[in-house]
C-alpha cells in the first residue's frame, strides 16, 4: 500500500500556480492561496504565480512559457474546469499536453465523490506532461484544491512516496526529445 520511505531524502520540486478567473485578483484568490500554502508547507518551492482570464490562448500560452522554463517542474492551475462556456482551462491544457495522465481525473473524481457525492461529475480535472513538465488543472474551489493536493499531489510529488511517484520519473519525461 501507499507509504513514505523515510530512508530516502525529500526532494523539493518547483511549482507554478495559475488561477484562471475573469473576476479574481491575487488578494481574492483563495484557491491559489490554498495551493501555495500547501506546496510550501510540504517543502516545495513556489516558482511563479499568476492570474489569467478565461481565455484559452492566454492560458495555453502561459503553460507553454512555464514548460520552457527550466525553473518550473510542475504547473497547477485552478479554475475553468467546469461545464460553462467560459470554462476553457481543460482545452488549453490539452492544447499543450504531449501526454495526458488519464488516471489523474479519474482519481480526482473518486476523491471528490467522497466529499461532494455525484456533484463530482461536473468537474473536468485533468493532468498531463509537456516538455518534461507536469501540468494539472483543478477546479476553482478551495475545497477541490485541498482535496487534490491532500489526497493526490502531496503524495505523487514526494520522491519518498512508494510504490511510485511522479518525481522519480521526472528525469525521463523528455527523453524522447533528447534522443533526436
Amino acid at each position: 500500500m501507499s507509504r513514505i520511505d523515510t530512508a530516502l531524502d525529500f526532494m523539493p520540486v518547483r511549482i507554478a500556480i495559475l488561477t484562471v478567473s475573469d473576476s479574481r485578483s491575487i488578494s481574492e484568490d483563495k484557491s491559489g492561496d490554498v495551493l501555495v500554502a500547501r506546496l510550501l508547507g510540504a517543502g516545495h518551492e513556489l516558482a511563479d504565480r499568476r492570474i489569467l482570464p478565461d481565455e484559452r490562448d492566454q492560458i495555453a500560452g502561459q503553460l507553454r512559457v512555464w514548460c520552457e522554463d527550466n525553473a518550473v517542474d510542475v504547473v497547477i492551475s485552478t479554475g475553468g474546469t467546469g461545464l460553462t462556456g467560459r470554462d476553457v482551462t481543460v482545452e488549453a491544457h490539452r492544447d499543450v499536453y504531449e501526454k495526458e495522465i488519464d488516471a489523474f481525473g479519474t482519481v480526482f473524481t473518486i476523491v471528490s465523490m467522497q466529499k461532494i457525492g455525484t456533484s463530482a461529475v461536473q468537474s473536468r480535472a485533468t493532468g498531463g506532461v509537456a516538455n518534461g513538465t507536469y501540468l494539472f488543472a483543478l477546479p476553482g474551489s478551495p475545497g477541490a484544491c485541498k482535496d487534490a493536493w491532500d489526497e493526490i499531489l502531496v503524495k505523487q510529488l514526494d520522491y519518498r512516496h512508494r510504490p511510485c511517484n511522479f518525481v522519480e520519473i521526472m528525469p525521463r519525461l523528455d527523453e524522447n526529445q533528447r534522443r533526436k
